[in-house]
């Protein structure tokens, strides 16, 4: 091997090496440049949203799932969001875009409350 490629293969490996390190931390980023948003979930069984309170980064999307046997809704009090009326194993989703607290509730059975807060 030459002097010359002898440096050319120890540049490259340098380069490599470098690559290798810079992006060995990074995260997941969408064609926008933004974080890719993780998505979350929750159950809805024995008349209880769980958890509760779920916090999630803008651009999260939040599936709800009926595990109870009886029907179910996830509704926004702010009119963000409303699903259909979910039968046991049916699913609905919503994706946040905006920062903020989100309190929701059953339309079937009100004294069943959640919040989803965005950050």
């Amino acid at each position: 091997m030459t002097r010359k490629n002898m440096w050319v293969t120890g540049v490259a490996t340098s380069v490599m090496i470098a690559m290798l390190i810079l992006f060995a931390g990074s995260t997941t980023v969408k064609a926008s440049g933004q974080p890719s948003a993780a998505n979350a979930a929750v159950k809805i069984d024995n008349f209880v949203f769980g958890p509760q309170t779920i916090t999630v980064p803008v651009g999260a999307t939040v599936t709800w799932t009926n595990k109870d046997d009886i029907p179910h809704t996830s509704v926004s009090t702010d009119g963000v969001f409303k699903s259909k009326v979910l039968d046991t194993d049916e699913q609905f989703s919503y994706t946040f875009t905006k920062a903020g607290t989100y309190p929701y509730y059953c339309t079937i059975h009100p004294k069943m409350t959640g919040n989803v807060v965005v950050q």
